[in-house]
């Protein structure tokens, strides 16, 4: 039986670092509860007090599609690098310059947003096709593929 995934970051931010992933991916802030217009309405109703409401977000796919990803704060720092990270597919279909010159333009994008470049792979055929590493704004890593 197929099961549902939900990607989780531990984070010190989760409305900001779900806003940079909402960018990224094209993803949507999920929907209070029903009910209510706004989170701020819902956590008020609910009993959360102000300093509490930025402990958690969540992020949609366009219509429902992809993962749901999850930001909860922690109270600790990344500390390693991570041993699960997305491979955020921004040049599909291209190769070679096409390829790189995409992924180069997507990694000014999401700098100019608040991501890091750290190291650029240049295409080795006949398997590796050339890709970008970076962090998001808390230094989680992932790559531009």
């Amino acid at each position: 039986m197929a099961r549902d995934v939900q990607i989780t970051f531990d984070c010190a931010d989760p409305a900001a670092l779900s806003a940079f992933w909402a960018e990224v991916l094209g993803y949507r802030v999920q929907d209070p509860p029903e009910g209510f217009g706004s989170w701020d309405e819902a956590l008020e109703a609910m009993g959360v007090p102000p300093e509490r409401r930025n402990d958690a977000s969540a992020l949609l796919g366009p219509n429902g599609s992809g993962p749901r990803l999850f930001f909860q704060r922690v109270p600790e720092g990344k500390r390693a690098k991570n041993r699960v990270h997305l491979d955020v597919r921004a040049a599909p279909g291209l190769e070679g310059d096409a390829r790189m010159a995409a992924l180069e333009a997507e990694a000014e994008r999401l700098v100019s947003r608040g991501a890091t470049r750290l190291e650029r792979h240049e295409p080795a055929p006949p398997l590796g096709t050339g890709h970008i590493v970076m962090a998001d704004p808390e230094g989680n890593e992932f790559c531009l593929d």
